[in-house]
């Protein structure tokens, strides 16, 4: 654009807003249309930027008119058309330069939308939504190009026009074309921009287009557009401010009418995957505890439709309900478990749950079905089927805890053990595993005895006496050793759901037997000879990341509670090596396994056989029980950061065993359950302190500290105690006075004690340390004294034997020597000293 053209444009707007202001050309009705016209017909390419501030003084003027001319709002609707195109700029810097203004033009056409004209409402919400989508905007006036998308809705976002566009919601209650762009254009807006879903939450959109999307409208348009707003919301806003907008009686109440309405006058696609979405956004408003569903009858009609069609019912919401068991029912029919398990939350959604017989609903969903009982009606497909059963047992894992008494009635135990067992026999069923819940499941029943399982360990976890001697009647003891038995003889692949199921059985099982000593007898060795399988893995596997470290850890309690209290179960696991085994895993396993193990061979350490079993251990490296347990003692102490020096040897008699980064109260106390300390110190207990065998200095050092532990711990306590009252400014008597004193007196005689035997431990070893350097000694001179003496002896053998002279002489001196003693015969030595051998033995003398 020339300079030129520039000039008389601007000296246009300049013209045109003095025309509409002035008070003497009011009445120039004619003249105002006839330059309004002229400024929307010179500028139909687009708005430069730096026009928009006249653009939108001119706007401004016509809106204030338009209510009483329509002349007026027609060009309004011209001038607002234009500023849904992209707006123009001459250079670059435009945008940045002028995007104040824009900011404000932008948030001044949202606040238009107060002007009640329709068709001016209707355009202001067509130009946004092509301020979105006008992908390839028509090239501007010479010298100008268009803003860019991005700027576009940058420019929209920081406006705030979202939020205004919300707030002018219930000005649109007579105009329902005008109310369907508006939710069109939030739709838009709220697509992909979290900006705009902020500002729309902040007008409580939410809580706006819920409460009217229930409203008549024969296109059925508001309610999806107004669905497709509350998901763009819960995409990229706040889930929890949308909950909270949603969660009031009045929005629950039109959701449900808005449900309802398309579950029994929605036949097309279309009506069914609305009516799916509704229920997925009703299941996410659930999970707020403060939603008043149960007050609003909401979670009545969904317990109807949950039970439906496995219960009969002649409510009239489900009397002429017909399913046409299509993809879409089928993903209904999973949202309402599902929305089960969220309401299970609420105790009076309890109540309702009750008295519509959902318990009995699930028991009939999991029952085993074969796959061409169809009886000749439509129903449900063997894959669908499979997954419903899945799903149903999924939600019998948590509403079973919560619904006793139902569990009861219904005989779910027996139906669940039936299942089990139904699981464990071969037949044609073969798992598609294709849902979720059919996770490994694929080409067998392993996961509906997965689910099975876990609906068992959650109602046997409540500890209901009833429920489970009623399992214990009917034979769940053996029949879960045998499922652990089938795992080991079919060579079951170990995956993460196998070792789950077999983790979970072992929960049970330790439940089911723990304080009972019939049921540990039933048990019996079978049992034992299946956990001493479990502990018998490769201690590698712990490490193995598929939960090896889980099940060995429940096999441990399933140890103590199953095996340990019973001398029957205890002898046979003795016996087998059982000690032995858990001692390895000891010292194999991570610091997070040590506590349950060490429990563990202290309780079977009660059992007088069991204290044999742990001295003859020997483990790697050839290291012993007490061996082990004081090097996990050792790493204690350094976890804990307790003082000792480089030797072991206490450092602070005053507070021997007082940890270093202990603040809080009752430490003392709060390691004796934190720790393994005083479990080992309880260990030592029984095997004693004396005679062990395979212990070094250090050990002897150490085990020094373990014997008085009690007293060190004692001592802590009411060190403790004494500093909690010095705190509170609590003064003593002179008794209590005296009493404390002796009591820190005779702790630290205690630990100097302590710290001389450990000196006196040192010296010995010191001392038998240099013995036994001495005797090496020896040793060493001896063996190097006759190294010297054979090479002295083979230097004269070659030196007589290469030179004759020598050889000469040699042989005069041995003459010399048999002249003066002919009773014995003699030779010279090859070192050539002179050997006499007695002729009655061979004994030499040098």
């Amino acid at each position: 654009m020339s300079v030129f053209q520039t000039v008389r444009f601007n000296h246009e707007l300049s013209r045109v807003i003095r025309l509409l202001e002035d008070p003497l050309s009011s009445s120039l009705k004619e003249r105002h249309m006839f330059m309004l016209k002229k400024v929307v017909k010179t500028r139909q390419r687009g708005f430069l930027l730096r026009d928009l501030a006249d653009i939108f003084k001119i706007v401004n003027i016509c809106a204030e008119r338009a209510t009483d001319d329509l002349d007026y709002a027609r060009v309004l609707c011209d001038l607002l058309h234009i500023c849904g195109r992209p707006f123009l700029k001459e250079k670059t810097s435009d945008e940045m330069n002028y995007a104040s203004v824009v900011m404000d033009c932008l948030s001044q056409m949202g606040y238009l939308m107060k002007v009640p004209v329709a068709e001016i409402r209707h355009q202001i919400c067509s130009s946004v939504m092509a301020l979105y989508t006008c992908d390839k905007p028509r090239p501007g006036f010479d010298g100008a190009c268009p803003t860019r998308a991005d700027y576009r809705g940058l420019m929209v976002e920081r406006s705030g026009l979202a939020e205004t566009l919300v707030m002018s919601l219930p000005l649109m209650e007579n105009q329902l074309p005008v109310k369907l762009c508006l939710l069109q254009t939030l739709q838009i807006m709220s697509r992909t921009s979290e900006v705009n879903c902020n500002f729309m939450l902040k007008a409580q959109a939410a809580q706006k287009i819920c409460y009217h999307m229930s409203e008549r409208d024969p296109s059925g348009q508001v309610l999806f557009r107004s669905s497709e707003v509350l998901w763009n919301l819960l995409e990229n806003g706040s889930k929890e401010e949308v909950t909270t907008q949603l969660s009031n009686t009045d929005c629950i109440e039109s959701l449900k009418q808005a449900f309802l309405h398309q579950l029994l006058n929605g036949f097309r696609h279309y009506d069914q995957q609305l009516r799916n979405d509704l229920l997925v956004l009703t299941s996410l408003i659930a999970a707020n505890p403060h939603a008043p569903f149960t007050e609003s009858g909401f979670v009545k009609h969904l317990t109807l439709l949950a039970t439906f069609p496995e219960l009969k019912s002649h409510n009239p919401l489900v009397r002429n309900l017909r399913l046409s068991f299509n993809h879409e029912d089928f993903e209904m029919k999973k949202l309402l478990l599902n929305v089960i398990v969220v309401l299970s939350k609420d105790l009076s959604a309890l109540q309702l749950f009750r008295q519509g017989r959902v318990m009995l609903a699930l028991m009939l969903l999991i029952k085993p079905r074969s796959r061409d009982a169809h009886g000749g009606r439509c129903s449900w497909t063997s894959g669908q089927q499979e997954e419903l059963q899945l799903q149903a047992l999924a939600t019998l894992s948590t509403l079973a805890p919560l619904m006793l008494d139902d569990y009861i009635t219904c005989q779910a135990n027996t139906c669940l053990l039936l299942l089990l067992d139904w699981c464990l026999h071969a037949d044609s069923f073969s798992g598609q595993g294709h849902s979720f819940h059919g996770t490994g499941g694929r080409g067998g029943k392993k996961a509906q005895m997965r689910y099975c399982i876990r609906v068992l360990r959650s109602v046997v976890c409540v500890g209901n006496e009833l429920l489970i001697q009623d399992l214990c009647d009917q034979g769940a003891l053996g029949q879960l050793l045998g499922v652990l038995r089938w795992f080991f003889e079919t060579r079951e692949t170990e995956d993460d759901i196998s070792l789950e199921i077999q983790m979970d059985i072992q929960v049970i099982l330790s439940v089911l037997c723990e304080g009972d000593l019939h049921r540990k007898e039933l048990f019996g060795s079978d049992g034992v000879d299946i956990l001493l399988q479990y502990l018998n893995v490769d201690a590698q596997l712990i490490f193995s990341g598929l939960g090896h470290n889980k099940l060995l850890l429940s096999t441990v309690d399933c140890v103590w509670s199953c095996v340990i209290g019973c001398f029957n179960t205890e002898d046979v696991f003795l016996e087998r090596r059982g000690v032995h085994l858990l001692l390895r895993l000891l010292q194999a396993s991570p610091r997070h396994m040590l506590s349950t193990l060490i429990g563990t061979l202290l309780e079977l350490c009660e059992n007088p056989q069991a204290l044999s079993h742990v001295l003859s251990w020997r483990g790697e490296k050839d290291v012993t029980a007490p061996q082990l347990l004081l090097q996990i003692w050792r790493k204690e102490e350094n976890l804990m950061g307790i003082t000792r020096d480089q030797r072991g040897i206490i450092t602070d008699v005053e507070q021997p065993e007082d940890e270093t980064s202990s603040h809080d109260l009752s430490a003392s106390v709060r390691d004796v359950s934190e720790n393994l300390c005083a479990n080992i110190y309880c260990l030592f207990c029984k095997l004693g302190f004396q005679q062990l065998s395979g212990l070094s200095t250090a050990d002897y050092i150490t085990l020094g500290i373990i014997s008085q532990f009690l007293d060190f711990k004692v001592t802590d306590v009411w060190a403790e105690i004494s500093s909690e009252l010095s705190d509170e400014g609590l003064p003593l008597i002179s008794s209590d006075d005296e009493a404390l004193k002796s009591i820190r007196q005779i702790a630290k005689d205690r630990a100097e004690h302590v710290c001389a035997l450990q000196r006196s431990i040192l010296d010995r070893q010191h001392h038998a340390d240099v013995q036994e350097e001495r005797r090496m000694y020896a040793e060493i001179s001896f063996t190097h004294k006759q190294r010297e003496l054979a090479a002295e002896a083979w230097r004269n053998y070659v030196a007589r034997t290469s030179n004759y002279s020598i050889l000469k002489e040699f042989k005069k001196l041995r003459e010399e020597w048999s002249a003066r003693r002919p009773d014995a015969t003699s030779h010279v030595a090859l070192d050539g000293t002179l050997k006499q051998e007695s002729p009655s033995n061979d004994v030499s003398h040098h």
